[in-house]
């Protein structure tokens, strides 16, 4: 019993962390970019030159500025 329920639990915290992924990203696009750049940080935590850059690599949301080491 105890056994199933420490399975139950991690299979919870598992699938939870894998919706967060989701929410982050989407498919890539094979969409024009300028060279333009104005840095953004992607929900991934990997800085993009720019938004259009992180939007066709299928991030869906980012920030201003480069990401923080």
């Amino acid at each position: 019993m105890k056994l199933a329920f420490l399975f139950m639990l991690i299979s919870l915290f598992t699938l939870k962390g894998c919706a967060k992924s989701e929410e982050c990203m989407g498919e890539q696009k094979i969409i024009p970019c300028t060279r333009k750049y104005k840095p953004v940080c992607g929900c991934d935590e990997i800085t993009y030159s720019n938004a259009c850059v992180a939007e066709s690599a299928g991030v869906l949301k980012w920030s201003d500025g480069a990401c923080k080491d």
